[in-house]
């Protein structure tokens, strides 16, 4: 009788958004990379810290994916938008939800923007982005979403940039039972990024977890526990899961209502949860075309 070989680790993306937001964010998430505890780090290109721990990214280039968080909403913009910020500010959430439904950004204005923060990434990192979403997953909406994926198509057309896509099938979501509506929404949302990518053949990930209401109400383990139940197979396409760890600081307070609960997942992605995590499902941290 042949023993049977166990199956491998089924690998998926863990990826830690808002990287250079504040210097408290910027040293947990280097960190947890340094520690092999994340595989991928979205980066915000128009705060003010973004130069400086930049540089702290330079030996994990080859390491993580590091990619580019377009940001267009309550930051300052890198340069002038005079109808989408007009005071010189990006707008809220909403507003610039309703401004893309209702097809009333400036496209101009917003292909010009999301190409000055890849100049931004590009400019300190010295290599182009592993892949492009979006801070508030603003990459998904109407406009947005077009400027992205021309970029993808013109400037970074032969480099091995891919898409975040923040779709996941409904079926799943509601099995998983964290913040369904909040996470249908989304996901809904990314119907028409999806057809566009797919048009233009762009790789992206396949299944998308980690959204929640950050409160500490279901221990953040338990969270996780859920997120990784039921990745996609490899044959079909790696699964992404993304997370906000952070040490809370004055920067971070001044600029983003989650504090406390960054703190909470850093703690959890550093300690024994993760590995202990990895073990029992048999799965394994990878970047996504590794």
């Amino acid at each position: 009788m042949t023993a049977t070989s166990p199956a491998p680790p089924k690998p998926f993306v863990l990826c830690a958004d808002d990287y250079a937001l504040s210097p408290g964010v910027s040293s947990a998430i280097r960190d947890l990379i340094d520690r092999d505890r994340l595989s991928a780090t979205s980066c915000m290109t128009l705060t003010p810290f973004w130069r400086d721990h930049a540089t702290w990214l330079t030996p994990y280039a080859d390491k993580a994916d590091l990619g580019l968080h377009v940001t267009l909403t309550d930051h300052p913009p890198l340069g002038g938008m005079p109808r989408t910020a007009p005071g010189g500010r990006l707008p809220p959430l909403n507003t610039l939800m309703r401004l893309a439904l209702t097809r009333q950004l400036d496209a101009a204005e917003i292909d010009a923007e999301v190409n000055r923060q890849i100049d931004a990434f590009e400019s300190a990192l010295g290599r182009t982005p592993a892949f492009i979403d979006g801070h508030q997953h603003v990459h998904q909406l109407p406009i947005v979403r077009s400027a992205v994926i021309r970029a993808i198509e013109t400037r970074l057309k032969g480099s091995p940039t891919y898409l975040r896509l923040c779709h996941d099938e409904i079926t799943k979501i509601s099995t998983r039972g964290i913040a369904i509506p909040k996470t249908i929404l989304i996901s809904i949302l990314s119907g028409g990024l999806r057809k566009l990518a797919r048009r233009h053949t762009i790789v992206t990930n396949r299944g998308f977890r980690g959204v929640y209401d950050f409160s500490d109400r279901i221990p953040f383990g338990t969270l996780m526990d859920r997120f990784v139940e039921d990745l996609p197979d490899t044959r079909v396409g790696t699964g992404l899961i993304m997370c906000h760890p952070g040490i809370p600081d004055e920067a971070l307070r001044a600029v983003d209502p989650v504090v406390d609960q960054r703190r909470v997942e850093y703690d959890w992605l550093g300690g024994h949860g993760l590995p202990a995590l990895l073990a029992k499902r048999n799965l394994r941290l990878s970047k996504l075309m590794a």
